[in-house]
């Protein structure tokens, strides 16, 4: 399994991307090639961009997690909509799309679709590109993706995350862009790996305020993944200031909180998980 870092960046950043990733397992399926699962679009369409530069295809991109409808997060996802259902309208789309989020998500996307699309686009709606509203706790095989959805509770804006069961039983959980909330640590307790929000340093917070914006720094990431025995910590949605640095400031203040393996990635980094 490889994840691919497409945006590592909050809604204001301008140096980066916005905080999206593709889940590859490299393992070719028989008759259907390797499977990927995109988790968030990122805020427009520099997400074809990204999708270009990690070497990924965006037409490879069926199944589609989208965890809220910040901006930042949906509007990427929208260009795929718009894209794979104008080629689906010239007979240049082989296969289908799937896109899950909770009936909020899946609500406001549709409602872009048949305000913006013509009518020749949208009929594919439900028919070849499928908009599935999940609820808290369900648990879906998503192209044999075993994940199990859940709510974390946000006051801003509803929001799921997800625990993702890889092949050899290995947990995957990705927490959305907020600080884990008590009602998420079942699912994370424990997992080997661990996607977490990282607004910025501790030692710069005076700065860059993350507690007014409901996120938290690396220090809060590092000593929560810690407490739940993560085994693996990647840190994300992160200010643009210290990009030329970010990877090592972060990293030397994570590792005073965090005893497991700590992945601070740029835009386009691959990891293998």
């Amino acid at each position: 399994m490889k994840l691919t870092m497409l945006g590592t960046g909050h809604a204001a950043v301008t140096e980066c991307y916005n905080t999206c990733f593709v889940l590859e397992d490299e393992a070719a399926v028989p008759d259907r090639g390797k499977r990927y699962l995109m988790v968030d679009g990122g805020g427009g369409n520099g997400l074809l961009r990204q999708l270009k530069h990690a070497g990924l295809n965006w037409m490879d991109m069926k199944d589609i997690f989208v965890t809220h409808k910040h901006l930042d997060h949906i509007m990427g996802i929208f260009w795929v909509v718009r894209l794979g259902c104008q080629l689906m309208a010239h007979g240049k789309y082989e296969g289908e799309i799937n896109i899950y989020g909770h009936e909020d998500v899946i609500r406001s996307i549709r409602t872009m679709a048949e305000t913006l699309l013509l009518p020749s686009e949208t009929r594919y709606i439900d028919d070849r590109l499928h908009l599935i509203a999940v609820s808290d706790g369900e648990t879906r095989d998503v192209n044999g993706f075993k994940m199990t959805f859940f709510d974390i509770e946000s006051t801003k804006e509803k929001q799921f995350g997800f625990s993702l069961r890889l092949k050899d039983g290995r947990r995957l959980v990705c927490c959305g862009d907020e600080p884990c909330h008590p009602c998420e640590e079942k699912y994370a307790e424990g997992c080997d790996w661990l996607l977490h929000e990282a607004f910025c340093l501790y030692s710069e917070a005076d700065i860059f305020k993350p507690y007014e914006k409901h996120h938290s720094t690396v220090k809060d990431a590092c000593e929560l993944a810690e407490r739940l025995a993560a085994k693996n910590l990647l840190l994300y949605h992160t200010e643009d200031k210290n990009i030329a640095s970010r990877k090592q400031l972060y990293m030397a203040e994570g590792q005073q909180y965090y005893s497991g393996r700590l992945y601070v990635p740029d835009d386009l980094e691959s990891i293998e998980i």
